[in-house]
């Protein structure tokens, strides 16, 4: 868990990294091992269904195999995508410094009242974000909330050879059953209390500012690349005209 003034301070200093010339690709991959900075993971809404399509439309046969437990079509994705429920369940996603959801998870509540204390964890991550803990981050996530929600099972439904996916589950304390090439993951949740109410307060406060000063950093960006194209065609046309 994130201690909440860790948070702040990374919040401060997000407004100076952000206007700052990225010196390699934003999606080059890092040494495996956990994260280094705390990673800003914010709940998505009904807007962002755009970039969600994207994000799972982008995910190659393999991927999707393993995140959906079938080999699901374009059609089959889109039609997931169209019919999330963001009232019900909650999603979280990662974005990058260009905008693009390169991570991201969905926490399903079950929509029997019988069951209203229980929730489906599923997550996906880019492979050019591969090996920086996202996964687990999201999960973590998932869990906090999960918890404030009153839900006191949370569930994975996994391919066996989804080894990723079940070693979040395994670390995070989770009773894996494997059932020939499909395995179910269960872990009991503590009830909420004041730190997890806290945690997911700051967590997102820092989470939306991250994603607001993205969205700053982005336009400052595209307005200088616009401006660079438009004094390019203005040195060409004096070039030709010279000539």
């Amino acid at each position: 868990m994130v201690h909440p003034a860790a948070l702040i301070k990374a919040s401060l200093n997000a407004g100076r990294e952000m206007l700052r010339m990225p010196a390699k690709p934003l999606d080059e991959p890092v040494p495996q091992g956990k994260p280094s900075v705390i990673v800003p993971i914010r709940s998505l809404g009904p807007s962002h269904r755009e970039r969600i399509a994207a994000h799972l439309l982008s995910l190659d046969p393999s991927d999707r195999y393993l995140r959906f437990g079938y080999a699901a079509s374009d059609v089959q994705v889109q039609h997931y995508v169209d019919h999330l429920d963001f009232e019900r369940d909650e999603i979280f996603g990662i974005y990058n410094r260009r905008l693009t959801l390169i991570a991201m998870a969905h926490l399903a509540f079950s929509p029997d009242p019988k069951c209203e204390a229980c929730a489906e964890f599923g997550v996906s991550v880019l492979k050019t974000a591969r090996g920086r803990g996202y996964g687990a981050r999201l999960f973590e996530r998932a869990v906090i909330h999960a918890r404030n929600e009153n839900v006191n099972l949370l569930f994975i439904h996994a391919l066996t050879e989804n080894t990723v996916m079940l070693k979040i589950a395994r670390n995070a304390g989770a009773l894996v059953e494997r059932n020939g090439p499909e395995s179910d993951a269960y872990l009991k949740l503590p009830p909420a209390d004041l730190d997890s109410r806290m945690t997911e307060i700051v967590e997102e406060h820092f989470a939306q500012t991250d994603y607001r000063l993205k969205v700053q950093a982005k336009q400052f960006w595209d307005f200088l690349a616009t401006l660079q194209e438009v004094r390019s065609g203005v040195r060409e046309g004096r070039h030709k005209s010279a000539g």
